[in-house]
């Protein structure tokens, strides 16, 4: 019996760090993801000696940036990284995914982005790959933000009803609904100001 939970020790120790250090909630004895969840912790110890002493700058003028040097609609990545990460830079998911926008170590590598806890090259990359869906789909903002979430593989045309996926879509488009920019207002014409009835003339007799 000692023997049986001394061997998972290990297993509920990676568990809490990942819910402790990343702010999140996950099982202490889930069995998912464990290699991805081990890298994402690694990840964050090489990352934090420098974030201790340099901090991080704001989110949103970054996530701007991002957004504008990828041709994203502006505050579709606002609303992503919300729903993501609630705009925290050190959050891992129980999946091991990291950052602001939660890459997946496997699409961070993909996407060459070295440190996904350090804001600027972390936005840009899930700027990148959300970019890169919204070609994929022609325009498609539904479709993107699924193949974001669920990968493109698994987005044939509609969003998949996978238990997560469909939420997730409606939780970002939600979110972007308050945050892209509204259309200025048409300028209102006045109205038309009543004609006035022309009186006929009168003409008075002459000499009269």
């Amino acid at each position: 019996m000692k023997v049986g939970l001394w061997a998972l020790l290990p297993l509920v120790l990676l568990n809490l760090a990942v819910a402790f250090f990343g702010d999140t909630r996950v099982s202490p004895l889930s069995v998912s993801f464990l290699e991805q969840k081990a890298h994402a912790l690694a990840a964050y110890a090489r990352h934090r000696p420098s974030c201790l002493l340099e901090g991080h700058p704001e989110l949103e003028p970054l996530i701007r940036d991002a957004e504008r040097r990828n041709r994203l609609p502006p505050g579709l990545l606002r609303a992503l990284v919300e729903v993501e990460s609630a705009t925290q830079p050190h959050r891992i998911s129980p999946a091991g995914a990291m950052g602001p926008g939660q890459l997946m170590p496997s699409t961070a590598s993909q996407l060459r982005v070295e440190d996904p806890f350090d804001p600027a090259p972390a936005l840009d990359g899930s700027a990148r790959y959300l970019a890169e869906q919204l070609a994929r789909y022609r325009g498609d903002v539904k479709l993107a933000v699924a193949a974001y979430n669920a990968g493109p593989g698994n987005v044939e045309g509609r969003v998949p009803r996978n238990g997560e996926t469909e939420f997730y879509v409606v939780k970002v488009l939600s979110a972007y609904e308050r945050y892209r920019p509204r259309p200025p207002p048409r300028p209102t014409r006045p109205a038309p100001a009543a004609k006035r009835q022309a009186r006929p003339a009168v003409s008075r007799a002459q000499g009269s």
